[in-house]
C-alpha cells in the first residue's frame, strides 16, 4: 500500500510527456505531422494499452483473426477518442485508467479460462474487445482534453493524432507478434502461457490499485 501511495503520482506515466504537453498547448492551426508523431509515441509507450493488446492476441494464430480483433479495438478507441474531445466528454483520469487496468485483468482471466470454470460460459471476446476499446479511447480523449489544445485546426489534428495512435499500435503489435512467433515455436510456450497470463493479471491489478490510490489521495 505504501508503494502505491508513493507511486500514485506516476500512475499516469504513459500520459503525454510534459515537454510534448507544453508544445501542443503552444501551437495552433493544422499540425498533422506533429500530432501524428505524438499519437504514435503515446500508444507505443502506453504500457496498459500494450498489455491489453498482448492479452487479446496471446492465443490468436491466424493473421485474419489478429486483424479482426485489432480492428475492433481500433474502432472502439478511435470513436470515443474523437467524440470525447469534440464534445468535451471527459472522465476522471484516475477512474478511466483504472477501467483500462480492469480490461487487462479481464483479458488475462479470459486467457486463463476462468469464466468457463467459474460461470460455465465463455463471454463474447469480440464484443469485449470493442467495449474495452471504447474505454481506452476515453482514456486518450480525457488526457487530450486536460491539455486544453487550441480549437484552431482541432479536427484535422485529432485525426492526425488518431492516425499516429494506429501507427504506434501497429509498431507495438508487430514487435509483440515477432516475439510471440518465436516463443510459440518452442516447447515451453504452453508450459509458460499460464504463468505469463497470471503475471499479466497481477500487472492489471497493480494498475487498478495505482489509479484508485491516486484518485483517493488526489
Amino acid at each position: 500500500m505504501l508503494l502505491l501511495v508513493f507511486t500514485a503520482d506516476g500512475a499516469l506515466a504513459h500520459a503525454i510527456a510534459e515537454g510534448d504537453k507544453g508544445y501542443i498547448q503552444e501551437i495552433s492551426g493544422v499540425n498533422l505531422i506533429a500530432f501524428a508523431y505524438l499519437g504514435a509515441k503515446h500508444m507505443a509507450t502506453g504500457y496498459d494499452h500494450i498489455l491489453f493488446l498482448l492479452g487479446v492476441i496471446f492465443f490468436l494464430y491466424r493473421m485474419k483473426h489478429v486483424a479482426l480483433y485489432v480492428t475492433l479495438f481500433a474502432i472502439g478507441h478511435s470513436t470515443t477518442m474523437l467524440l470525447g474531445v469534440l464534445f468535451n466528454v471527459g472522465i476522471n483520469s484516475y477512474l478511466i485508467d483504472a477501467i483500462i487496468g480492469l480490461s487487462v485483468v479481464y483479458k488475462a482471466l479470459d486467457n486463463l479460462g476462468a469464466y468457463q470454470r467459474w460461470f460455465g460460459f465463455q463471454p463474447n471476446t469480440k464484443v469485449a474487445t470493442l467495449v474495452f476499446g471504447l474505454f481506452h479511447g476515453f482514456g486518450l480523449s480525457t488526457k487530450i482534453i486536460e491539455y486544453d489544445i487550441s480549437p484552431d485546426g482541432l479536427l484535422p489534428n485529432l485525426l492526425a493524432f488518431n492516425v499516429g495512435v494506429e501507427m504506434g499500435q501497429m509498431l507495438a503489435l508487430g514487435a509483440i507478434l515477432i516475439v510471440m512467433g518465436y516463443w510459440r515455436r518452442t516447447a515451453s510456450f504452453f508450459k509458460h502461457a499460464y504463468f505469463a497470463n497470471a503475471a499479466m493479471l497481477c500487472a492489471g491489478f497493480v494498475l487498478i490499485g495505482m489509479q484508485l490510490t491516486g484518485y483517493a489521495i488526489s
